[in-house]
């Protein structure tokens, strides 16, 4: 039985209308990281990224749920991090966040009740209000928790990210096999 538990009707509400979540977008500044930008001459460089949401992120993958990053800036930074993790699909330097979404439910044969968003300002609003599952951290702007359907405990770039990620694999079902499998490989050793 695992640790983690959430409310039964959270549960319900993440599994997208009875349809199933099939696509999780992904702010980057406020949500994969702590928001804070380190600028210096050379343009942006750093980003502190929190290794909970990335192996989140590898886990929603394998659970069958497809990652997807959507961020309002580029860096060489993020694309490290974005390949490093493996992910299939990320969008960089997005103004329309809205767009990106149309297109890619489209691409995929989806519906916006198939899709989980987690953002946490305003050129996020437009997604949270049409996902099926709308989540934000707890530092979002107003607005932002307003739409969401859960605010997560954990702060953006300190887990945010990888409690959504819990929350989409329990509600789909696929959270305890997961776990089980892990602790499988970890007694085989």
């Amino acid at each position: 039985m695992p640790a983690l538990q959430f409310p039964p009707e959270l549960l319900l509400r993440a599994q997208g209308g009875g349809l199933g979540i099939k696509v999780a977008i992904f702010d980057v500044d406020g949500v994969l990281t702590d928001g804070s930008l380190y600028i210096d001459e050379h343009g942006e460089r750093l980003k502190a990224f929190h290794v909970l949401d990335g192996h989140g992120l590898k886990l929603l993958a394998q659970g069958g749920i497809q990652p997807v990053i959507v961020s309002g800036r580029d860096s060489p930074a993020l694309r490290r991090r974005v390949a490093d993790l493996g992910l299939q699909r990320a969008y960089y330097g997005v103004a329309d966040k809205l767009l990106v979404a149309d297109q890619l439910c489209l691409e995929l044969g989806i519906g916006f009740a198939e899709l989980a968003a987690i953002g946490d300002d305003w050129p996020d609003l437009p997604l949270l209000e049409r996902a099926g599952f709308a989540c934000a951290p707890p530092g979002a702007h107003a607005e932002a928790r307003a739409l969401a359907h859960h605010v997560t405990t954990a702060r953006g770039g300190a887990g945010a990210a990888r409690e959504f990620c819990d929350l989409l694999l329990m509600a789909c079902g696929r959270y305890a096999a997961l776990l089980e499998g892990q602790r499988r490989t970890l007694d085989a050793r």
